[in-house]
């Protein structure tokens, strides 16, 4: 089988089902699909992959995509993979020697998932570490987008009294003084969730670093949205009077920092609810890890904590469009030209590799496990 980065101008593209716990997206809907195959690809769909997010195998037939039975079927005949989220374990052993896999990887954050792709010898393009011109994230927005406002809304839920939260009403009544939001980070992530607080009529914080982006924050977001400088002090200050803290900050291709420590949760009122987005960059809360949409909180000294790592997994339809709207340029460029001629062509594209032929080609990944670097223009000769 003719693989990628040496192709004739076609591809065979795979499409497996998700199969990570509450995982309901798939890596492209029917338009993303008809995209391909108009442009002379062939793209196999495993069976009932866009179930959960309301695409049917038989409207995926209709854009000219084929239904096979098993993920092992995909995995075996595609030169390109396009995925949603990471592979897990069970699916270490189906991927093949230099073959692409296109999707959401955040090796900094699981060391297991790196060394099976090392082993693997596939091409790991990574959606989190395509990266603009101007360090925007896009192929990470949509989903920041969606689960920035996820935040807000499940933070929302969890303040109930029933699920041990403070039992606070985010945008309080008339006479009754709203909730405070604390929101770490004011990116993507960080900014929609402002916005979904701000709008439910809560008090909202939003700390960083960059000054220049507090500037533009605070032009642009309502009168209930402060913004303020990002250190250990103002986060110890803070936390001791907020009902809700959104964890939102992102390093691309590395793993979160701490910002807050174990010994902080004590100063927190009971109830307090803290939601980290980050979760899947190994969390910005040090008693982060990761939950499931089936069982998404636990409780440390009375502080609710809510990490579910695929958030836009419970909102598949809506997720599903926005990542294909983002993504789809990208698979299409990658079919057209295989995945060397693109990535030496697009820049941003190139610092999506990640993993290459059983070399670690980022540079965050290598220092999160201290592991042999090697530059990614040494793969693209």
């Amino acid at each position: 089988m003719a693989r990628p980065g040496a192709n004739n101008g076609l591809m065979i593209i795979g499409v497996p089902k998700e199969i990570k716990s509450d995982e309901n997206r798939v890596a492209l809907t029917p338009a993303g699909v008809m995209e391909l195959v108009k442009r002379g690809h062939k793209v196999y769909v495993q069976s009932t992959a866009g179930d959960g997010s309301g695409f049917h195998d038989e409207v995926y037939v209709g854009s000219g995509a084929e239904i096979l039975p098993t993920i092992e079927s995909v995995y075996e005949i595609a030169e390109m993979i396009v995925k949603v989220k990471e592979p897990i374990e069970s699916e270490y052993n189906l991927i093949q020697k230099d073959q692409l896999v296109f999707t959401y990887f955040h090796f900094a954050s699981y060391e297991p998932l790196t060394h099976a792709m090392i082993k693997s010898g596939a091409v790991c393009l990574a959606y989190e570490t395509v990266e603009l011109s101007d360090r925007s994230l896009p192929l990470l927005v949509p989903m920041s987008e969606v689960a920035g406002r996820m935040a807000v809304q499940e933070g929302a839920k969890y303040l109930e009294k029933p699920q041990k939260g403070r039992g606070i009403l985010l945008g309080g009544i008339p006479g009754v003084p709203p909730a405070k939001v604390l929101v770490l980070g004011g990116g993507v992530v960080g900014t929609q969730a402002a916005k979904m607080a701000a709008g439910l009529g809560a008090r909202v914080i939003i700390l960083d670093i960059d000054l220049s982006r507090m500037r533009y924050l605070a032009d642009v977001m309502p009168a209930n949205v402060i913004t303020m400088f990002s250190n250990e002090y103002n986060i110890r200050d803070l936390i001791q009077s907020s009902d809700l803290i959104v964890g939102a900050v992102l390093i691309p291709g590395a793993k979160a920092p701490n910002l807050i420590t174990r010994d902080m949760l004590s100063t927190m009122r009971p109830g307090t609810v803290l939601v980290d987005v980050a979760v899947d960059q190994g969390g910005c809360f040090e008693t982060t890890h990761p939950t499931t949409h089936a069982d998404p909180v636990y409780i440390i000294d009375d502080v609710v904590h809510y990490s579910v790592a695929n958030m836009p997994g419970a909102v598949p339809y809506t997720s599903t469009i926005g990542l294909t709207n983002a993504t789809l340029p990208y698979t299409i460029k990658l079919a057209e030209q295989g995945w060397v001629e693109a990535c030496k062509n697009d820049l941003p594209l190139r610092l999506g590799l990640n993993v290459v032929k059983g070399k670690v080609v980022y540079k965050g990944v290598s220092d999160a496990f201290d592991l042999p670097y090697t530059p990614v223009a040494e793969v693209l000769q």
